[in-house]
């Protein structure tokens, strides 16, 4: 038999399996406490965030070559560099304002964008950071110590989204993936059923239950717009998503909140080909579906329902500005200007950020694959982000 992605991931150290069996008694616990089975999106909260041991909570090293996985930041900095243009824009429209990233990851993007807007003359009142995981704070402020040590008097760290009357840009890159969605099936009845996370020996197995109240509702609005699924289809909802677009929309006076992902449109994400969701983990630069295996030591996602993001800005107020694939996002910020800044002459480094384009623009790549979602208030002008092509018609 041919081996699989799961046959050949590599095995954790010592230091890493001790930490995983903490994690999987924490969880074991919890299943006990649950009555013998997890709901699937705490189980994925747990395993991703619990206080000390979950994941994002922890202290392995998660970004970049030497992680599990690499972001667009972490590929180029190229990536920064059109978000800075992008950020000039909203700020030069407000007349000021600051800026809040999303989980900073080790501090790659908050540098490049510092380093860009300060040697473009516009750097905001103030950069603001909202990070819960105490590890990557550190290492958000020994990159920022290292790269912008001039700028850290205007870096801010917060727990929690500011208070009413923030103007600027709010802004997530590969954030909104990681936030804990529901899994379902559909029964051979039509039924909804909900995975929940049961105890088998030292690991853990699927447990099929009656949907929630709220899950069989969300899966019932989204047939009511995409049609009938099939018996036996599965897929999840992130039903945190809608919560946690208010939280952000409620302190925004004026600005922009945008985010960028990985995802599709509603009638996308859930047609025939997907019948088994999007559920990916990440763990040393493999991709594969099994999100029980390895809990604490590997990332969990789901792609984002860009339609669901696009509803959540509606219900709270905000207007859907712009909508696009990164790739067309970049380059209308400038990326193509950025390239032809290259000295061709200087060989190497010319074809190294050529590589780093195609990475960050091809479809294959992160291209299409990504995509660039702006929800507004108080921002009454187009974004330049958006300029190239809209497609706020597949929401």
């Amino acid at each position: 038999m041919r081996p699989t992605v799961l046959d050949q991931l590599p095995e954790p150290d010592a230091t890493a399996r001790a930490h995983g069996e903490r994690v999987a008694a924490h969880l074991r616990e919890a299943i006990a406490d649950a009555g013998g089975a997890l709901p699937f999106d705490r189980f994925m909260e747990l395993a991703l965030y619990a206080p000390g041991l979950g994941y994002y909570s922890a202290g392995a090293r998660r970004f970049g070559r030497d992680g599990d996985f690499v972001t667009a930041p972490e590929l180029s900095s190229l990536f920064g560099r059109c978000l800075a243009v992008q950020a000039i824009e909203v700020l030069e429209a407000l007349g000021g304002g600051d800026l809040l990233e999303l989980g900073a990851g080790r501090g790659t993007l908050a540098a490049d964008l510092l380093e860009a807007l300060a040697d473009a003359g516009h750097l905001p009142e103030r950069y603001l950071i909202l990070e819960l995981s105490g590890t990557l704070r550190d290492e958000q402020q020994a990159t920022l110590a290292r790269r912008v040590p001039r700028l850290l008097d205007r870096v801010e760290w917060l727990d929690a989204p500011p208070a009413e009357g923030f103007r600027g840009l709010v802004f997530g890159n590969e954030v909104a993936d990681a936030l804990p969605v529901s899994r379902f099936r559909i029964g051979a009845d039509g039924v909804v059923e909900e995975a929940h996370v049961a105890i088998e020996g030292d690991g853990f197995a699927w447990s099929w239950r009656p949907a929630s109240p709220e899950l069989d509702a969300g899966v019932a609005a989204l047939q009511a717009e995409v049609g009938a699924l099939p018996g036996g289809y599965t897929s999840e909802v992130c039903l945190r998503l809608a919560p946690w677009v208010a939280t952000l929309a409620a302190p925004l006076a004026a600005g922009a909140l945008l985010l960028i992902d990985y995802g599709y449109p509603r009638r996308e994400y859930y047609l025939p080909e997907r019948a088994d969701g999007t559920l990916q983990c990440h763990y040393r630069q493999r991709a594969h579906g099994d999100p029980l295996r390895l809990a604490g030591l590997q990332d969990i996602t789901a792609h984002v329902d860009f339609t669901a993001l696009a509803e959540a800005g509606h219900a709270t107020d905000l207007a859907v500005a712009g909508y696009t694939t990164q790739a067309h996002f970049l380059l209308g910020c400038g990326l193509d200007g950025l390239l032809a800044e290259s000295d061709p002459n200087d060989t190497a480094a010319h074809l190294a950020l050529m590589q780093q384009v195609r990475a960050l623009t091809l479809p294959g790549e992160m291209g299409e694959r990504f995509q660039a979602l702006a929800l507004t208030r108080g921002l009454d002008r187009p974004l330049r982000g958006f300029a190239l092509r809209d497609l706020r018609g597949r929401l």
